[in-house]
This record gives C-alpha cells, structure tokens and sequence, in this order.
C-alpha cells in the first residue's frame, strides 16, 4: 500500500514540465537561502577596510625642562593609522568629524584632545592625569558596526600604550648603555683619577684640622694653667703677710712659666699661620685645576670649587680662635698696673694684632664667596670663568699677604714686647709688697672668678676634643670612600683578586657590572618592545575553522533544512484524497459510498490503513528533502568551499537532519492542518534564537538555556560542527543519536496521537474553507 501511495505521487509530480519545474524548485529553493547566507557573512571582519572612521588631531604637544625636546603624541597616532588599514580611517578636523558622525558619513569618531601629550608626560610628574581620546559613534546606522569600530579604537589605545612604554624603555636602555659606556672611556678614568686625588687632599685637610683643634685645645690647657696659678698665688696672698716672700718667690715662678707658655704661644702661632699660609698655596692649585676642567667637566670644576669654598669658610674659625685668644690677652695685661711702661705699648700692640687678623679673616671670607660664585659661572660663561680664576687668584695672594702681615707684626712687635713683660715683671713682684694688704680684702672674689674661669676653659676643651674626633672620623671616612671607589674600579675592570674571602664584595660588584654590561650591550629596541607588551599571546587553534563562513555553516545550512520541509508541506498535499485510495486499492476511481466523505482511516476496512496512507505520503516528502539536502551540504562544500574535514559525516548530518525536519513538519500538517504549519513557523522562529548557532547559548536568556537540550537544531549544528573541524570522543554519534530520538515523538504523535483528533481536525478545515478567503 505504501509503495502504491509513493509510485502515483512520483508519476504525478513528474507529469508535465509544470510539476518537474516545481519540483526541482522545491529542492534548489532550501539550497539558494543557505548559499546566500553564508556567501554573504564569508568574510565580513575581512572587509572592514571600508568602515570609515574619521580621526582628528587638536594636540598641541608638550617640552620642558626635563624633555627639551617636543613630543606630539597627537602626530605619531596619525602616523600609525596612515599605515593602518583595519578601518578606512579619515583625517579630518574635530567638527568635521563629529558632524559626519551626525550625519552617517563616518561610522565612529576618535578625537585627539589638545593637552594629549601633556596629560601623557604626567607619568613623570606626582600630579599624575590620565590621557583621554574622545570617540563618538553612530550606533543607528548599523548593529554590527560599533563593535568593529570600537575593535579599532580600541587598537588605536593599545597601540599609544605600547608605542608610549616602548618609547620610555628605550630611552632608558639607551641611556644605561651610554652610562656603561662613558664609565669605560678614558675621560671616566681620568675623572676617577682626579676625583681620588681630591679626596686624598680632602681627607689630609681633615686630618691636619684635627690636629690645630687639639693644639687650640693644649693651648687653652696651658692658659687654664696659668689662671690656676693666678688663683692659687692671690688665695697664698692673704694668709699673711710673713708668706708674701714666699708669694714673690710663686709670682717668679709664674713669670717663668708665662714666659714659657709665651714662647709656646709664639710657636703654635707660628705654626698654624704656616699651615694657613700652606693651605692656601694648595687651594691656589686645586683652583686652577678645577679652572683647567672647565672645558672637560663643567659640572666636575663647579663641584670642586663648592668644595674649596667651604673649605675656606671653615678656616674662619681659626682667626675667630686666635682673635679671641688675643682679646684674653689683652684682657689679662690690662690687669697690670698702670705704672708698667710696657703694659700700653703691649695692649698697642695686641690691639693691631688684632686689627690684622680681622682684615686675613676678611680676605679669606671674600675668597671664599669668590669661589662659590665662580661655581655658579663654570657652566655658563667661559670668558667671565677665567676673570674669576685671574680674581680669586689674586684674592689668594692678598690672603697670604694678610697671613704674612699677621706674622710679621706678631714677631716684631707682639713677642718683644711679650717678651718686655716678662722681663719686668720681677719689678711687678717687688712694687706687689704694698698691695699684699689690699689684694687680701678681694681675694676671695677673684678665687670665684678664677674658678669660673677654669670650669669655662675644661668645658671648651672637652668640646674641642669632641670636634678633633669628629674631624679625624670625617677623614675616616673619605679615606674608607677613596678605597672603596679603587676597589669598585677595579671589580668594574675585572681586575680584582679572586683567591681571598675579603673580595666577595668586588666579585659582587663585578657581578653586576658583568649584568648591567650584558643589559646595555642587548638589543635595545627588543628589551623596550619586551618592556611595552611583556606578555605575547600565542593562539594555539583547537579544531580550528577555516573562515567564518565556514563557522556559519551549520547554522545556516540545518536553517535551510528546516525552511526546506516547510516550503514541501507547503507547495505539496498531505492527505490522500478517495480517487486516489481507489485506484491503490484497485477499486476503480472512486471508493464504495460505505466509506463516506474524504478523510484519513476511511479506507481501513479495505486494507489502507492511516499508517499506510501516513508513510505512503511521506515518502515523497522523504525524498524531496534527502534531495534538499544533499544538493545545499554538497554545494556548501564543493561549491562554496566550505570546511568540511569529513565529508561523508558532513552529507550524513544533512541528510538525518533532513528526513527529521521533514517528517516533524509533515507531522504537524498531517495533524493539524494548516495550524501545524504555523507550529512549524514557530518552531523555526524558537529554534534560530536559541540554537546557538550564532551566539553562544550561555549568553542567552534563562528561557533558551533550559530550552536548548529539547530542540533538534542545537544538536544538528554540533553534529556537523564535529564533521567539518573533528570530533572529541563520541560527540558526532552522540549528536546525530539525539537527533533522531526526535523522530521518536514525532511518529507517535502522528501514527497513535492524531486519531482522536482527525475528526475535530476535518471540522476545523471545514469551517476555514467555508470562508472562502482561508
């Protein structure tokens, strides 16, 4: 009965041209709708050099005093897009751009603020901004777009971001590289080499300081010890006047050590004027050596003559001391008696003394602000450099002259008249007879003052023994900093000793000077591009797709199946009318009147029952849509060169896919008319938005998610998914095994379900066609 049902369908549909049209029709339409679609999505983010963004550059740039250089970061971006063409990128002004936004002429606009490059170079600054593009986009005029455009601004800000980091790498590469190499020239040697030697100089200054503090200090000693005695020979002095004898004998023996402690002053003056004297001669060299440098090493020179300032200075406080030595002096003779003819001629004297040392101290302070103004100058002005040479020169001549005179005038005129005192000062001792009974009343007062006195001079000289330790630990210390900078040079030239312990320090050294050499003989332009993008992604490809036509495939192709069996049920009839039982049957052209008005099952008591006429139609049905599918997977692969790695496995899942379709389609007609035809359109619309097949499913609503597992075009995609790019396990088997499971409920709805409803179906067509229009 089935065989009888197919044969008559077939010479039906191939009766005239008309039907064989039709018929071929039917089995190209399916085809056409999935060739078109996947033709046209081929390679649409390929083609995306026509998008026309347009891009305008306001930046203004940006130079300091740290870059002296001008940098417009707003240009180098227009540069790079030049040689992009991801995007039709159009170079226009701000308006313009925006107005074309407006307007649909450019798709997107990125706009380059005027302060870009500023805002950029805040990356050096503690106020730190951040860069901002302006990018407007006209979201109307196409649902696909802005997400290409954003793609490219997005590579637009990806590309600053690393031209930006590589661009500071290598300038720092480049300047350790220049660093490494200017440390191995000779004019770093030489430095170095002067550099010691300055040091050297500077740590034997600290020493030879130390030693004046302590001889300031043993002078201060000796002149506590004179006003001990002083004190003592005052308290004996008013005992009585039977001891003033032995008080003249003590004031004798005071004498001789006033004139011993004079002479040791004379030499320790003599002494340090020498050293002051000297000092100057070495700092006359060391300037005209920081002058000599100039040409060299501005920096060096004006670093040297800060250096010799200061020092300078801080001999000032060497005339302070022997100035305030004097004025303790004169202080002292003006206690003797008046009747004395030395006594004026020696406070005279002191007095010039004075007068000299202040004018030496004078010179030496003009000397040494000459020389903190003459480093100010070192690096800008050559011509006025050598005038302050020739000036600070000739301030140092006037400064030894200063140190001479004091000198001269203390050996000509200070010492003898010293030297007078003390020669008459046995003459004091005899004229001191009357004044015993006098000195006896204020005795007491001045025992207090000598002893204020003497706690005074314990207290300086236990402050100049703390600045005499400090000093000889300054020049410790440079001396421990030259030893170190020889033991790093020597760790820099590979030089160093490698068999004793004591060296683990300049193998250290040596260790990372080997590093940073390596570092800065490397490429630079490959550590600043390591530096800008220091993670690369590899894109490893798993069953990997050819194209994104090829990856639309599927959904398109399984689409077209479905619309296919739609158009057969359609453009063809699923019920049998009764000329057509009859002659299955053999019964002529017409059925007996016992079986009533035409419908499904009225044939059944001559042997064409409903599953004989329900598989009988479908056969047709079948064939068709095995022919729909076979020409669209084969022109998918042959003639659209679509990825296909299997395929035989790929023409299989067309072809399940195909008699499943079709028979839930003819299904749904056969059951309910052409109300299951509109279940059908339904079922077509559910299942293109929640296959999967363009988004991923996670990605859709809740509702397609949990609908997902029970539609059969989720698994047909997968099933030919796994045919063009290969399968993991079972998946193929597994897919096309879900698959078909859905021919399960669609026999039994229309083998077992539909018979109680055929007659409420019949009634329903009834009404429709009695309407004229349905």
């Amino acid at each position: 009965m089935i065989w009888g049902i197919f044969k008559r369908d077939m010479c039906h549909a191939t009766r005239n041209v008309i039907a064989v049209i039709v018929s071929m029709g039917l089995v190209m339409v399916p085809a056409l709708y999935a060739w078109f679609n996947i033709a046209a999505s081929w390679n649409p983010y390929g083609n995306t050099k026509a998008l026309k963004v347009a891009v305008a550059n306001n930046d203004k740039g940006y130079k300091s005093d740290l870059i002296p250089v001008r940098v417009n970061v707003g240009e180098t971006i227009i540069s790079t897009l030049h040689a992009n063409d991801q995007l039709d990128w159009q170079f226009v002004k701000s308006d313009k751009a925006i107005d074309g936004v407006k307007s649909g002429e450019y798709y997107a606009a990125i706009v380059i603020p005027k302060g870009f490059s500023a805002d950029m170079m805040t990356l050096f600054s503690p106020d730190i901004k951040h860069a901002q593009l302006k990018y407007y986009l006209n979201e109307k005029i196409n649902p696909i777009a802005p997400h290409i455009t954003d793609q490219g601004a997005t590579t637009v800000v990806n590309t600053i971001d690393k031209t930006f980091a590589k661009t500071i790498a290598q300038v720092g590469l480049d300047l350790a590289s220049s660093i490494l190499h200017y440390s191995q020239s000779p004019q770093m040697a030489e430095y170095m080499r002067n550099l010691n030697g300055n040091l050297t100089t500077m740590a034997d200054t600290l020493s030879g300081a130390s030693q004046q503090v302590t001889s300031y200090s043993q002078l201060l000693g000796s002149a506590n010890d004179i006003v001990d005695s002083t004190g003592k020979l005052l308290a004996s002095a008013t005992k009585a006047g039977k001891q003033a004898q032995n008080a003249l004998k003590q004031g004798k023996s005071g004498a001789a050590s006033f004139t011993s402690a004079g002479a040791n002053v004379t030499s320790s003056v003599n002494t340090a004027l020498d050293q002051v004297s000297g000092a100057f001669d070495q700092v006359a060299a060391k300037v005209n050596k920081a002058f000599d440098a100039i040409g060299k090493d501005s920096d060096t020179a004006a670093s040297q003559l800060t250096t010799l300032s200061e020092q300078v200075s801080s001999s000032e406080s060497l005339y302070d001391t022997y100035i305030t030595s004097l004025n303790h002096m004169h202080e002292s003779v003006e206690q003797l008696p008046d009747s004395d003819s030395a006594k004026q001629a020696l406070l005279e004297a002191i007095d010039r003394e004075i007068t000299l040392l202040e004018a030496a101290k004078g010179d030496s302070q003009k000397l040494a602000q000459q020389l903190k103004d003459a480093s100010t100058q070192v690096t800008q002005d050559t011509a006025a450099a050598e005038r302050s040479r020739k000036e600070i020169l000739n301030r140092i001549t006037s400064a030894k002259q200063s140190i001479s005179n004091v000198r001269d005038d203390y050996a000509t005129n200070v010492k003898p008249k010293i030297d007078a005192l003390a020669s008459t000062v046995s003459t004091l001792i005899s004229q001191t007879d009357s004044m015993i009974t006098q000195l006896s009343g204020t005795a007491d007062d001045l025992d207090d003052v000598t002893g204020d006195v003497g706690t005074n001079v314990t207290s300086i000289r236990s402050t100049l023994g703390a600045i005499a330790k400090k000093l000889d630990s300054s020049a410790a210390t440079v001396k421990e900093l030259i030893t170190k900078l020889e033991t790093g040079g020597n760790a820099g030239d590979g030089n160093s000793d490698g068999g004793d312990g004591d060296n683990d320090a300049s193998s250290s050294d040596s260790g990372e000077s080997d590093e940073l050499r390596a570092l800065a003989t490397a490429n630079a332009s490959t550590l600043s591009t390591l530096i800008s993008a220091p993670v690369a992604l590899h894109r490893v490809s798993v069953y990997p797709i050819a194209n994104y036509g090829s990856a639309m495939a599927p959904f398109y192709t399984i689409l077209s199946i479905w619309v296919g069996a739609i158009i057969l049920c359609a453009m063809l009839k699923v019920t049998i009318s009764n000329r057509e039982k009859a002659h299955v049957l053999g019964l002529g052209d017409t059925l007996p009147r016992v079986a009533g008005p035409s419908g499904p099952g009225n044939a059944s008591r001559w042997g064409l029952r409903l599953d004989h006429e329900y598989f009988g139609r479908y056969a047709i049905f079948a064939l068709l849509a095995l022919l729909q599918g076979t020409l669209v997977c084969l022109g998918d692969m042959y003639f659209l060169g679509v990825q296909a790695n299997h395929a035989l496995q790929f023409l299989a899942v067309g072809w399940l896919a195909a008699l499943v379709f079709s028979n839930i389609v003819y299904t749904l007609t056969v059951s309910f008319g052409d109300i299951g035809k509109a279940v059908a359109v339904v079922l077509l619309v559910m299942q293109v938005a929640g296959s999967g097949g363009t988004f991923p499913i996670e990605t859709l609503p809740k509702f397609f998610q949990m609908l997902y597992p029970f539609l059969p075009f989720p698994h047909a995609i997968d099933a030919m998914h796994a045919a063009m790019a290969g399968s993991y396990g079972n998946e193929y088997l597994l897919d096309m095994v879900y698959l078909a499971l859905f021919l399960i409920p669609s026999l039994l709805l229309g083998l077992v379900l539909r018979k109680p409803v055929i007659r409420l179906n019949n009634w329903v067509s009834r009404n429709l066609e009695s309407t004229k229009v349905m």
